[in-house]
Formats: structure tokens, C-alpha cells, sequence
């Protein structure tokens, strides 16, 4: 099965190549997320669980880097950007609880729910620390050096 429920667009870079190869790993694992759920029955349930954490590990992964870049360079909403952040992973952790719990659960609809979230708060509110940034580039506070600098040390 290679069905996708996203494909990675240009709309969704940051200009900031250390955390747009992240987002295109997250587009990755959304998609396997996916294809877990499109599973044959009998074993759709190990698929997605197995997608499913390495899907909470990467977004934790990434979040934490993205949380140190918003502090390197200053941005001013870091603390509201973390927050949703931080909302996310327990949405994601407590469903996959409710899944684990064999509560009532619709792995397709979580992976949509989960996608519109995360691409939805790409294209805007990273949108907006990439603005940021790119400003501070412009007008001298921030240099390309330093930015290289910021992304090497969080790789």
C-alpha cells in the first residue's frame, strides 16, 4: 500500500534547513501512521502502535529541538509556540492510551486529526517564527553564521 494522506509541499518550508528536513520526516511518519491504519485487520492493531510510537518520539524530538532554536534566536512568542507544543503531545499521548486501553478509538480519524494539527500549525505559526528569523537576517541581528551555528548544534 503506498496510499499517502500528505505530501510534503514547498508551503510548509521554513527556510531554516534543519527544521524543514524534521517537518519532511514528520510528513514521512504521518504517512506510515497511515498506512498502519490501512492494514489487513489482523494486524493493523502491532502496525499502528509501532507507528504510532515512533511518530510520539519523533514529534517529542522535534518539538524539543524547535523549542531550543525559538530560544536561540530570541523569538518573542517561544513560550505560546511551546504550549502548543506541549498540547499536542498529550493529545497524541492520551489517545494513544485510549487505543492501548481498547477504549473506543478510530485510528484513521486520529492520523487525519493528528495531520490537520501538526500541517496546520506548520504553515502558520512556524510560518511566523520563520518570519521572524528571516527578518533578524535581514536587518543584521541574526547572521546566516549564527543560524548554521544554531542548527548544527541542534542536530
Amino acid at each position: 500500500m503506498d496510499e499517502e494522506i500528505i505530501i510534503w509541499d514547498h508551503k510548509y518550508g521554513t527556510g531554516i534547513g534543519l527544521i524543514d528536513i524534521q517537518h519532511r520526516q514528520l510528513v514521512n511518519l504521518a504517512n506510515e501512521l497511515h498506512r498502519a491504519c490501512l492494514t489487513k485487520s489482523d494486524q493493523v492493531d502491532a502496525a499502528f502502535r509501532d507507528a504510532m510510537k515512533r511518530m510520539v518520539d519523533y514529534v517529542r524530538f522535534h518539538f524539543d529541538a524547535e523549542g531550543k532554536l525559538l530560544d536561540a534566536i530570541n523569538y518573542p512568542d517561544s513560550v505560546n509556540h511551546k504550549k502548543m507544543h506541549d498540547a499536542l503531545i498529550k493529545k497524541i499521548l492520551d489517545a494513544s492510551k485510549d487505543y492501548s486501553e481498547g477504549k473506543k478509538f478510530v485510528p484513521n480519524n486520529f492520523v487525519r486529526t493528528l495531520v490537520d494539527w501538526v500541517f496546520s500549525h506548520i504553515a502558520f505559526y512556524d510560518k511566523q517564527y520563520s518570519l521572524f528569523a528571516s527578518e533578524n537576517l535581514r536587518i543584521g541581528s541574526l547572521t546566516r553564521e549564527k543560524l548554521k551555528e544554531i542548527e548544527k548544534a541542534l542536530a
